[in-house]
């Protein structure tokens, strides 16, 4: 009996060392490779919806990006009240008078105001007579209209100016026909119904042109052309004598190469 009993006590201990041994080697926590104990394990990866909540502005500096355009509303009250305010308006015109001939003496209806360049100021709007001479050269003399406000307006002297017409007869051999003479810086036109004696010649294209004044007869030759006789339809010496005058005054001008004017 004592003999059976060790033989059973002997095989529950065996059995006590096989489950020990394997409990030890065989458990699954023992199956893990040295890799993976090595290998931290990953981290979790962030949430979008944290990332747009970092990047997001907190609730007092929303407040203060939805106030912000505030500043340049008031910025245009304040230009649209500047711009709002009266802008004095000129109720007298400011005339700045030159002169192609410096020191030239300016007159604004028939008084002096200097010598050229010079400004007139509080000038009433409305026509007045501008008068701009020199010594040596001809006058000029300019009706403008004046307005509120400022003007530039440059005389020049030097240039020819010349604007005369005539109402003439010019007496053919036999017979005579009806006309009219019209001088400019540019030449002399006689305008007429017979077309064999209109002409038109530059001023210097003149050959002769001759006044006399008891003969009421103004005669004039064309160079390498024909020669005319004017006379006044009404006898009226002292028309005949102005045209003559102004043109060769002009013809005067222009052989010493004043230039014409263009207007």
């Amino acid at each position: 009996m004592r003999r059976l009993l060790v033989i059973l006590g002997l095989m529950a201990l065996g059995l006590a060392a096989g489950a020990f041994v394997s409990a030890t080697f065989f458990s699954p926590r023992q199956t893990v490779t040295r890799e993976a104990v090595k290998r931290p394990a990953p981290r979790p990866s962030t949430p979008r919806v944290e990332t747009r909540r970092a990047e997001a502005a907190p609730p007092a500096e929303r407040g203060a990006a939805r106030r912000a355009p505030a500043a340049p509303a008031a910025a245009a009250r304040s230009s649209a009240a500047a711009t709002d305010a009266p802008v004095p308006v000129p109720t007298t015109g400011v005339l700045d008078i030159e002169s192609d001939v410096p020191g030239a003496q300016v007159f604004i209806d028939r008084q002096f105001i200097g010598a050229a360049p010079i400004t007139g100021y509080e000038i009433k709007p409305g026509s007045h007579r501008v008068n701009v001479s020199a010594t040596g050269f001809e006058g000029v003399v300019e009706t403008i209209n004046v307005a509120p406000g400022p003007r530039r307006l440059t005389i020049k002297l030097r240039e020819v100016r010349l604007e005369a017409s005539l109402d003439v007869i010019h007496k053919h051999r036999f017979g005579s026909c009806k006309g009219r003479l019209i001088a400019t810086p540019l030449g002399v036109r006689y305008q007429t119904t017979d077309k064999d004696d209109a002409f038109t010649a530059a001023l210097l294209d003149i050959e002769s042109f001759e006044v006399d004044y008891l003969k009421k007869n103004l005669k004039l030759k064309l160079r390498k052309g024909k020669t005319f006789d004017f006379t006044d339809p009404e006898g009226n010496a002292d028309r005949l004598f102005v045209f003559h005058r102004d043109v060769d005054h002009a013809r005067d001008r222009l052989k010493r190469g004043d230039p014409p004017a263009t207007k």
